[in-house]
């Protein structure tokens, strides 16, 4: 599959992805990108995120890849738990970038941990899971075991932090290369 031939969905985190992000970075140069909207940024509700990214799908033109980051990651697999059988023919795949451990006590806010627990049933469509080992939002066992869990192929990153802005990935050309790799493996 190409871009041409799908709409890329963005599903940002908590407090959005801001212009030095690689998710914003990414949208910017591809033409057939488009980014999940919240009502609040900084106050998630889980119910109305994945909401919004239900109704984003389903607004899209094309076939749909899904490219997360974050909290998005949760938003995703949670909001695929509840696709009827239109939405899971039109996502291609899922392209999941830092997923945080929302059943984690000690998260940071407090309240991320409304998007737990996270689900355990595999996804309706191929992903793949991009993990670092010292990301503070997630242990890699966790993530790994989300990954399996949810039928994802698991990415090490190797010491990456949360893969954000922040720990230096703006443009994250490696990623966009996997990115690119695993699109071109979906089905048009």
């Amino acid at each position: 599959m190409k871009t041409s031939e799908a709409t890329i969905v963005m599903v940002p985190g908590y407090t959005n992805s801001g212009e030095d992000h690689w998710q914003t970075r990414w949208q910017n140069k591809l033409k057939t990108a488009i980014r999940v909207e919240q009502d609040d940024w900084y106050k998630p509700v889980v119910e109305d995120w994945t909401s919004s990214f239900i109704e984003t799908i389903r607004k899209a033109g094309n076939p749909v890849v899904i490219v997360a980051h974050s909290l998005g990651c949760q938003v995703v697999v949670q909001g695929a738990m509840q696709f009827d059988d239109l939405l899971k023919q039109k996502v291609r795949g899922a392209f999941l970038v830092a997923p945080p451990d929302v059943e984690n006590p000690n998260i940071k806010p407090k309240h991320l941990m409304t998007f737990g627990p996270y689900p355990r049933e595999p996804m309706p469509f191929p992903s793949v899971v991009i993990a670092s080992r010292n990301d503070p939002f997630c242990n890699y066992q966790i993530a790994d075991d989300m990954a399996a869990s949810w039928g994802s192929l698991m990415i090490d990153a190797g010491e990456q932090q949360h893969i954000n802005g922040k720990s230096g990935h703006g443009p994250w050309p490696e990623g966009l290369m996997v990115f690119s790799k695993f699109l071109s493996r979906l089905k048009a």
